[in-house]
C-alpha cells in the first residue's frame, strides 16, 4: 500500500485499572486530524470501571479486548497482532498526544517510503496538572553507539512499520520492565533499521508510570537494560552507561520545549 493521505496508521492503548486518565488518552486520539487510524484498546482485566469508560468512545475505538494477561508487553503484543495498519505507535493509559497534528506529522514521515520508524521527544507532566512540566525528554537523531551511554528514544513517541515486527518480532516478555527498550535497541542499535526523529513533543506522559513510580524501579530498569546490551554482545563501560544516563536523565529536569 503507498504511503501517504491513505497510509492506515494503528495506535494501540494497552491498560488495566486506568478508570481515572484513559479517558484523556482516547480523547487526545480522537482530536487526531488524521482520518486513517485505527485505534485498538487491550485491556488487563480491569476492575475500576475502565472497561465502562471505554465502552462510551465505541465509535472510536475499532478494537477492545478485556482478559488477563502477563503484564504490559504481553498486552501489546497481543494489539500488535490485532493491529491491520503500515504502521503502528503505542500511547499508553495515562499519557496523551500534544496536540492534534502529531499523526498527521507521523504519516509525512512514513510518506518516504525508506523510513521504518521515527519518534520524536515527550514532557514528563505532574498527575494533577498536566500543564506543569517535571521532565523533557529531548531525543536526537540515532547515531550508531548511543544506546551505549544510555540514550534512547521515548517509547510513546516510537511508530514503527509493522512489516518490521512482522520480521524482527515483539517485545520480549523475560523483561518486566524495560521490554520497550529492549526492543528500540534491537530494531535501532542491532539491527539497523532507518529512523527518522521529529524534533518536537509529541507526547504528554504522567508522571507515575511503571519505571519511573519507585528508584527500585528505576534501578530494576537500567539492570535490565544492561543484561539486554549483553545479550546483544554490546558492551559498554559501565562508567560510561551510567555517567551517560545521568547526564541525560539530570538535563530533563533543566531543560524544558521551546
Amino acid at each position: 500500500m503507498p504511503c501517504g493521505d491513505g497510509l492506515e496508521i494503528s495506535i494501540i492503548t494497552v491498560s488495566k485499572n486506568s478508570v481515572t486518565t484513559i479517558a484523556d488518552t482516547i480523547k487526545s486520539v480522537l482530536s487526531q486530524k488524521y482520518n486513517n487510524i485505527e485505534y485498538i484498546v487491550v485491556d488487563g482485566g480491569s476492575v475500576d470501571g475502565t472497561a465502562d469508560v471505554v465502552g462510551c468512545y465505541g465509535d472510536v475505538v475499532d478494537k477492545f479486548v478485556t482478559e488477563e494477561d502477563n503484564g504490559i508487553y504481553d498486552a501489546m503484543n497481543k494489539g500488535i497482532q490485532f493491529a491491520s495498519g503500515e504502521v503502528i505507535g503505542f500511547i499508553n493509559s495515562d499519557d496523551f498526544y500534544a496536540s492534534s497534528e502529531v499523526i498527521v506529522k507521523v504519516a509525512k514521515v512514513f510518506s518516504d517510503p525508506t523510513v521504518d520508524a521515527c519518534y520524536g521527544d515527550l514532557c514528563y507532566v505532574k498527575q494533577g496538572d498536566v500543564n506543569s512540566v517535571i521532565r523533557y525528554w529531548r531525543s536526537s537523531e540515532f547515531t550508531p553507539g548511543l544506546f551505549l551511554h544510555g540514550w534512547c528514544p521515548p517509547h510513546p513517541t516510537f511508530f514503527v512499520r509493522r512489516c518490521v515486527f512482522e520480521r524482527l518480532g515483539g517485545f520480549d516478555l523475560q523483561y518486566k520492565i524495560a521490554a520497550d527498550v529492549e526492543l528500540m535497541i534491537r530494531f535501532i542499535e542491532v539491527n539497523r533499521i532507518r529512523t527518522r526523529y521529529i524534533p518536537e513533543v509529541l507526547v504528554n506522559m504522567r508522571m507515575g508510570g511503571a519505571s519511573n513510580s519507585s528508584w527500585s524501579n528505576v534501578l530494576m530498569q537500567n539492570r535490565e537494560i544492561w543484561h539486554v546490551l549483553s545479550e546483544h554482545n554490546i558492551r559498554p563501560s559501565l562508567i560510561s552507561f551510567v555517567v551517560g544516563k545521568l547526564l541525560l536523565r539530570g538535563k530533563q529536569f533543566f531543560s524544558r520545549p521551546g
